[in-house]
C-alpha cells in the first residue's frame, strides 16, 4: 500500500486564516477607539477588499515529512479550490491521484500525480491548467504533519467509519499502523490520519478514499468555524507557517479573511472529477470523461452556480 494521506486548504489555510484576521480586526483595531478604526479601514480594509471576488487554486499533499523542502515526491492528494468572498460559497474538486494527463517536458501522458515530482507545485499547477482549462496560477502545498496538529487543536473531528479498517505497512516514511472500528465516532490527530491513509479496504479504491475525505473536509469545517476555536488562533497560526508552503500572497489572503463571516460548511460544494479507470499498457489509468468533465469545471468554476449530489 502506496503512502497515502489527507491534506486540504480549509485545515491549513481559509479556516484559521478567516478566523485569525477576523479576531485581530475585532479585537485590535477595534478596541483602538472608532477614529483609528476609520483610518484602518480607509486605508487598509477598503484597499484591500477591491479586486476580483474569488479565488482559484490547487490543494496538494505530498509524501513528505516537510512540504516547504518537498522535492522529487509525488502528489498524494489534488483538490482545485476556488472561494468566493461575497457569496461566501466554496467549491472543491478533487482530482484522482492516477488521472492520465499530459505533462509538459514529458513525451508521453502520465499520471497527474507525477507531475511534481518532475516540475514541483509549478508543473503541477500548470499540468491541471492544461487539462482542465482552468485559469490557475495559485497553490497550496502541505505535508501529512498537520492533519494531526491541526485535528488535535480542534479537539477532533467526527465521522463515520465505514468499515473496520487494519493495514500496517512499518517500512513506510511515516510507518504505517491502521486500526479502527465502523462506526460514527470522533477521530483525533493520529486516528484521523489514519482514516484518511485507508485505501485499500474501498471497493472502488482510490475513489472510495475520495469519498472518504470529502465526508472528512464537511466535518472539519464545520467543526473549524464554531466560534469556540477562536482561543486556538496562536496555535493555529504557528501550525499554519510550520507545515504550509503557498505562493498566494499574504494581501490576497488578508481580502478573504475580512469575509470570514460569510464562510460557512452549508456554503461548501465538494465533487470528483469523472471518469473511468482504465488499464493500458499493463498501467492503471484513471480516464476522466472530457464531455462531463467540461461541464463539472464550468459549473463549479466559471458559472458560479451550486452544484448539487454531483457524486450521487
Amino acid at each position: 500500500m502506496k503512502k497515502t494521506f489527507f491534506k486540504t486548504f480549509f485545515i491549513s489555510f481559509i479556516a484559521f486564516s478567516l478566523v485569525w484576521s477576523g479576531f485581530i480586526y475585532n479585537t485590535v483595531i477595534k478596541a483602538q477607539g472608532e477614529d483609528d478604526e476609520e483610518v484602518y479601514k480607509e486605508n487598509f480594509i477598503d484597499r484591500l477588499m477591491d479586486g476580483k471576488e474569488d479565488i482559484t487554486f490547487l490543494v496538494m499533499g505530498v509524501d513528505s515529512k516537510d512540504a516547504k523542502n518537498a522535492s522529487n515526491t509525488r502528489t498524494d492528494t489534488m483538490m482545485l479550490c476556488k472561494a468566493n468572498k461575497s457569496t461566501g460559497e466554496i467549491s472543491i474538486l478533487s482530482i484522482p491521484r492516477d488521472t492520465k494527463a499530459r505533462i509538459r517536458g514529458r513525451r508521453n501522458d502520465e499520471k497527474i500525480n507525477h507531475a511534481h515530482a518532475y516540475g514541483g507545485p509549478e508543473l503541477s499547477v500548470k499540468t491541471v491548467k492544461d487539462l482542465l482549462g482552468v485559469d490557475l496560477e495559485y497553490y497550496v502545498r502541505v505535508d501529512y504533519k498537520i492533519v494531526k496538529e491541526y485535528v488535535n487543536l480542534i479537539d477532533g473531528v467526527e465521522v463515520y467509519v465505514p468499515m473496520d479498517m487494519k493495514y500496517s505497512d512499518p517500512v513506510a516514511d511515516p510507518p504505517l499502523y491502521i486500526d479502527l472500528k465502523q462506526g460514527q465516532q470522533v477521530l483525533y490527530g493520529d486516528e484521523a490520519l489514519q482514516f484518511l491513509r485507508f485505501r485499500k479496504g474501498y471497493a472502488d479504491q482510490d475513489l472510495g478514499r475520495i469519498k472518504a475525505q470529502q465526508q472528512f473536509v464537511a466535518a472539519a469545517i464545520e467543526k473549524t468555524l464554531r466560534p469556540a476555536n477562536i482561543v486556538n488562533i496562536p496555535q493555529m497560526i504557528k501550525t499554519y507557517y510550520d507545515y504550509v508552503d503557498t505562493n498566494i500572497p499574504f494581501d490576497v489572503v488578508m481580502k478573504f479573511a475580512m469575509k470570514a463571516k460569510n464562510f460557512s460548511s452549508d456554503k461548501v460544494n465538494m465533487a470528483t472529477l469523472p471518469g473511468d479507470g482504465e488499464y493500458i499498457g499493463g498501467v492503471s489509468y484513471f480516464i476522466l470523461n472530457e464531455e462531463e468533465s467540461s461541464k463539472l469545471v464550468n459549473a463549479m468554476f466559471t458559472e458560479h452556480r451550486t452544484v448539487e449530489n454531483i457524486d450521487d
